[in-house]
C-alpha cells in the first residue's frame, strides 16, 4: 500500500511532540519521536474508531501504557480530528490543560484510560479485552455481530519491568484473549541509561511462556506493522505481543541515548531535529498538510463504518427486542430483575463477610451486568456467585465469576479496564491487609472516577492465628486518606446489605467494603429510619437518651463491642453510633453531625485499627484503638492480650 499519508502523519507527530515539550519545558520526547509510526498506523489504518464519536461502543480501544510519552497520543488525537485543538497541544502540561502530563481519562477526548504509573496500562487493556469478550458472548447472534473490536496497547521496557504487567500478561495468556494486541517499543533505553543495566529478560520467551503469540518487526516499516497486526488477528486463541525495534528520540541530536528520554530537546536541539527529519526548521507546531488531508479522507471511511454498525445494531434490535432491552440495562446500569434483599432478625449471628456473600448474590440477581471475582480467595471472601453463568474462561465467555489467581494488583487494574470499557460493572476481592498490593491501582481508579467495587474481608486482629502479617492495623486509615475513595465498614449483616446497595449506587468513585471473619450479632436499631440515615455515613444504633453522657463512635465489629460495653456501665446514658462511612459522615452539615452526637459531654471512638484520623472526635485517652501490630493466636486471646475487649472498653466508659 501507499504509506506516504501515514508517513506524513508520523512526521507531524514528531513535530508537534518536540515543540509542545519544548514550550512546556517539560516532558518526554523520546517515545513520541521514537514511536510515531505506531500511532500513525494504528489511528490512520488499523483501528476501528471514529474521531467524531469517541464514545462509539464498538470502537477499538488503545491504551498508552507508557503514559510518559503522552505527546504521542495527544498529537495523533489532534491530527486525527478528535476534540484536541492545536491550542490544547500548545498548552501541554499546563494547569487546566486538556493535555496533562500523563493521559487522563475524562480530561482528553479519545483517551481511554489514565496511564503513567508504568505497567498499569497493559493491565487495564487486559480488562478491556475481557469486557469485549464477555459482551460479545452475551449479545452477538448468529445473524448479527454487534460487539467485535480489538484492544491495543503500547508498552515500553519500564512497563515490562513493573510486576503488574507480569501479573496481567500471565492472566491474559491463561484466558486466551485473542483480541488483545500489545506493541512493545523495544528501544533498550531507560532514564538511567541502557536497560541492560537492570533488564536483560528474554521478553519473547517470557511472553511465549505466558501463552502469547510473539511477533517481531521494525517500528519504521509501516507496511510491516500492518502485516504483523493481520497476523496477530489470525491467532484467535492467544493474545499477541508485537516487538518493534526502535530508536528512542529518533531524529534528535542525542537519539538512542538516555538524554532524550525525559527532557526537552532545547531550542537548538529542536532545530537540528527538524532539519534531520525534513521539517521546516523555522516553524513550530507544524503539521504536514498531507497529514490533515489524510484524515479528512480517512474519517469519511471511519464515520461510514460506525454508520454501518448502527444499521446492523438497529436490525439486531428489531429481531431481538429482549436482548436489546438487556443491552440498554447493561450500558445504563439499570436493574435487570426484582429481587428482595436478604432478611435477618435481631440476634442472628454471622460474619459480615458471609452477609456480604448473601448481598453479592442478591445484587448479582438484580443486576446481570455485575461481574467479578477474587484473588484466589473465593471461599474465604464469600464471592461465589451461585446463580450465575459459571466461571469466565476461554470455553465460557458468558461466565460472570473471574478467577484472578494470586494477582491483587492486576485484578484491580483488570476491574478498571472492565469498568472503563463500559457495559459491565466489576468487583474484586481479597483480604483487607492485601489491599496494599493493589493500592497503586486503587489510587489511579480514584483519580479516574472509576466505580470499582472492592470486597475486603478479614478486616482486623480477629483474623487470629494468621498473625500480624495478616491482621490489618493501619489499613482502614490508609484507604480513607485516598481522595475519592469510599470506605464502608458495616457493623452487622443488615448494614452489609446497605453497604452493597451504596456501592452499586456509586458512579464516580471506587468503593471499598471491609467485612469481618468472625461472627457478629444483628442488633436492634433505635433509629427506625436507619437505612436512610446510614447513607449519610453514620446513624444511632442505641440512643442513650436525648442528652447522653457519652457517645461512642464505632465501626464494624466494634459496634457490637460498644453495645456490650454499654451494658456493663450502669448509671450512665451511653449512645452508640455506627459509623458506616467516616469520610461521608464528616462531609455532612454540622446540624446532622450534632444530631448524631447528641450533645454528649464526652465522646469515645472504638475501632480495631490505628487512631489516625479519629483525633478530632475525642481526646487521645478516649480513642479505643490499636496502635501496634497484632499477635498470632486465637482471635479472642489476641484481643485479650491487646486489651481490646468489651470489658476494657467498659472500663474506659466508666471513668
Amino acid at each position: 500500500m501507499d504509506t506516504k499519508g501515514l508517513e506524513a502523519v508520523a512526521l507531524s507527530i514528531r513535530s508537534l511532540s518536540m515543540d509542545a515539550i519544548q514550550k512546556a519545558n517539560s516532558g518526554h520526547p523520546g517515545l513520541p519521536l521514537g514511536a510515531a509510526e505506531i500511532a500513525a498506523t494504528l489511528y490512520g489504518q488499523i483501528m476501528k474508531h471514529n474521531p467524531k464519536d469517541s464514545a462509539w461502543v464498538d470502537r477499538d480501544r488503545f491504551v498508552l501504557s507508557a503514559g510518559h510519552g503522552s505527546m504521542l497520543l495527544y498529537s495523533i488525537l489532534h491530527i486525527a480530528g478528535y476534540k484536541v485543538s492545536l491550542d490544547d497541544v500548545k498548552s501541554f502540561r499546563q494547569v487546566g490543560s486538556n493535555c496533562p502530563g500523563h493521559p487522563e481519562v475524562g480530561v482528553t477526548d479519545g483517551v481511554e484510560a489514565t496511564s503513567g504509573p508504568l505497567g498499569q496500562g497493559i493491565a487495564v487493556a487486559v480488562g478491556m479485552a475481557v469486557a469485549e469478550s464477555m459482551l460479545a458472548a452475551r449479545f452477538n447472534t448468529p445473524k448479527h455481530t454487534i460487539v467485535d473490536h480489538y484492544t491495543y496497547t503500547l508498552v515500553g521496557e519500564g512497563c515490562l519491568e513493573e510486576g503488574v504487567s507480569s501479573e496481567a500478561s500471565s492472566l491474559a495468556g491463561n484466558l486466551h484473549l485473542g483480541k488483545l494486541i500489545a506493541f512493545y517499543d523495544e528501544n533498550k533505553i531507560s532514564i538511567d541509561g541502557s536497560t541492560d543495566i537492570t533488564f536483560t529478560d528474554d521478553v519473547q520467551k517470557r511472553y511465549e511462556s505466558y501463552g502469547w503469540q510473539v511477533l517481531r518487526g521494525s517500528m519504521y516499516n509501516i507496511g510491516e506493522i500492518i502485516d504483523l497486526v493481520e497476523t496477530a488477528k489470525r491467532e484467535t486463541n492467544k493474545p499477541s505481543l508485537i516487538i518493534l525495534k526502535s530508536v528512542i528520540g529518533k531524529g534528535a541530536p542525542k537519539e538512542g541515548t538516555a538524554d532524550v528520554h525525559g527532557a526537552p530537546l532545547g531550542e537548538e536541539g529542536c532545530v537540528e531535529a527538524k532539519k534531520k527529519l525534513g521539517l521546516p526548521a523555522d516553524k513550530t507546531f507544524y503539521v504536514v498538510p498531507e497529514a490533515y488531508k489524510y484524515f479528512e479522507e480517512r474519517n469519511k471511511e471511519l464515520a461510514k463504518a460506525e454508520e454501518n454498525w448502527k444499521q446492523t445494531f438497529d436490525a439486531w434490535s428489531k429481531e431481538n427486542p429482549e436482548l436489546a432491552k438487556k443491552w440498554d440495562a447493561y450500558w445504563n446500569h439499570k436493574q435487570t430483575a426484582e429481587v428482595p434483599a436478604p432478611s435477618y432478625k435481631v440476634g442472628d449471628s454471622l460474619a459480615t463477610r458471609a452477609a456480604s456473600g448473601n448481598s453479592l448474590n442478591c445484587m448479582a440477581d438484580r443486576f446481570e451486568w455485575l461481574v467479578g471475582g477474587s484473588a484466589d480467595l473465593q471461599a474465604p471472601n464469600k464471592t461465589k456467585v451461585k446463580k450465575d453463568d459459571g466461571t469466565y474462561s476461554p470455553a465460557n465467555r458468558k461466565g460472570r465469576t473471574i478467577e484472578y489467581g494470586i494477582r491483587e494488583f492486576a485484578m484491580s487494574q483488570v476491574m478498571s479496564g472492565i469498568n472503563l470499557h463500559g457495559g459491565l460493572r466489576a468487583f474484586g476481592a481479597t483480604f483487607l491487609v492485601f489491599s496494599d498490593y493493589l493500592r497503586g491501582s486503587l489510587r489511579v481508579a480514584a483519580l479516574s472516577n472509576i466505580p470499582n467495587i472492592y470486597i475486603f474481608t478479614h478486616d482486623s486482629i480477629y483474623v487470629g492465628e494468621d498473625g500480624p502479617t495478616h491482621q490489618p492495623i493501619e489499613t482502614l486509615a490508609a484507604l480513607r486518606v485516598i481522595p475519592n475513595v469510599q470506605v464502608l465498614r458495616p457493623g452487622d449483616a443488615e448494614e452489609s446489605q446497605v453497604a452493597w446497595e451504596m456501592a452499586l449506587e456509586s458512579t464516580n468513585h471506587p468503593v471499598c467494603m471491609a467485612f469481618t471473619r468472625q461472627n457478629l450479632t444483628v442488633y436492634e436499631k433505635d433509629d427506625k429510619d436507619w437505612q436512610k440515615t446510614a447513607r449519610r455515613g453514620a446513624y444511632i444504633v442505641k440512643n442513650g437518651g436525648d442528652a447522653p453522657d457519652i457517645t461512642v463512635f464505632a465501626t464494624g465489629s466494634e459496634v457490637n463491642m460498644a453495645l456490650e460495653a454499654a451494658k456493663l456501665v450502669p448509671g450512665k446514658k451511653i449512645r452508640v453510633v455506627s459509623v458506616l462511612d467516616k469520610n461521608l459522615f464528616e462531609s455532612q452539615d454540622e446540624a446532622f453531625q450534632k444530631s448524631i452526637c447528641g450533645g454528649a459531654k464526652r465522646t469515645v471512638v472504638a475501632e480495631a485499627g490505628v487512631r489516625f484520623g479519629w483525633e478530632g472526635y475525642a481526646k487521645k485517652e478516649d480513642l479505643f484503638t490499636i496502635n501496634r501490630f497484632g499477635e498470632s493466636g486465637p482471635a479472642n486471646k489476641v484481643a485479650a492480650d491487646l486489651g481490646f475487649t468489651a470489658a476494657k472498653l467498659a472500663e474506659l466508659l466508666a471513668k
